[in-house]
């Protein structure tokens, strides 16, 4: 049986109140139109929902069987509404992000700390991992949106990309390397000292990678890890000299000076073209850029 939805919501209106008139003025109709639609509706159900007298409406036993039924449905169905508007007034909501450690920790950080002050009902949820991985959630829509190094190979054509920071990346030494503070040193010359470099699955990794190779430099580094934060202590403690973005080194560390030209990086917003944003969403993606 198909019934329009209208003619449900005016038999629920009519039956609350026991009146034709009342429905017509909450309804925004006019009366007869309120008294076709009973009519329609009666017809189609092939039964009698109200009995109707000059003085009063009353409910049949079919019309109170019914409005058992339909009650439910319209209080689900302004419960769904009231979710939506509390949404888009960002009164509810869940954002769900992903990220690097670093980028979590010295990025992210001020920007949930603010959103969350404004919005404090907005759930987010974080999950991290590198930045390649990062566009593996976002390609099975387990993230609304991910923030990654640019450039990055594994983002496809399927996603949108929001530039928002710009970065160099560094070569940084503890004080046993002193000896380089104010020397300019080519890649080649670094490549003989013991390098510290991310593990191989990381854009960053394949970023200096690609830098060395295109000066037809083989590089092995001494140590391979999972975090830059460890590459910053382990450079701390002279194990070697660590290649990070500079925007977590530490004062009590040596920056050194390349000859070569490193280009800069940038931090990006990417999405799914194909998974439209929340309105929460786009709010904390507008105190980013």
């Amino acid at each position: 049986m198909n019934i329009n939805y209208e003619l449900y919501k005016v038999f629920y209106y009519v039956a609350k109140n026991l009146s034709f008139s009342i429905a017509s003025s909450q309804l925004f109709l006019s009366q007869s139109a309120v008294s076709q639609s009973i009519k329609t509706l009666e017809k189609n159900l092939n039964t009698t929902l109200f009995y109707r007298s000059t003085k009063k409406v009353t409910l049949t036993h079919e019309g109170t069987l019914l409005l058992k039924h339909i009650e439910p449905a319209i209080n689900l169905i302004k419960s769904g509404e009231n979710c939506i508007s509390e949404t888009q007034a960002l009164e509810r909501g869940v954002i769900h992000l992903g990220a690097s450690d670093t980028i979590c920790k010295y990025i992210l950080i001020p920007y949930l700390q603010q959103f969350h002050s404004d919005y404090p009902n907005i759930h987010i949820q974080v999950t991290n991992r590198t930045s390649i991985k990062c566009v593996d959630l976002l390609r099975q829509g387990t993230v609304d949106f991910i923030i990654t190094n640019i450039p990055n190979k594994t983002i496809s054509s399927t996603m949108s990309i929001t530039e928002f920071h710009q970065f160099n990346d560094i070569f940084i030494a503890g004080n046993k390397f002193k000896n380089l503070q104010n020397k300019i040193l080519s890649l080649e010359e670094l490549s003989n000292y013991p390098l510290l470099m991310l593990e191989k699955n990381t854009t960053t990794s394949h970023y200096i990678y690609d830098i060395f190779n295109s000066h037809n430099i083989n590089i092995k580094p001494e140590v391979e890890l999972g975090s830059i934060d460890l590459l910053v202590e382990l450079a701390k403690i002279n194990l070697g000299i660590s290649f990070v973005p500079d925007y977590c080194v530490q004062d009590d560390l040596i920056p050194l000076k390349v000859r070569e030209v490193i280009p800069k990086r940038k931090l990006a917003i990417v999405t799914n073209k194909s998974i439209p944003l929340s309105f929460a969403a786009k709010k904390f993606i507008s105190y980013m850029v």
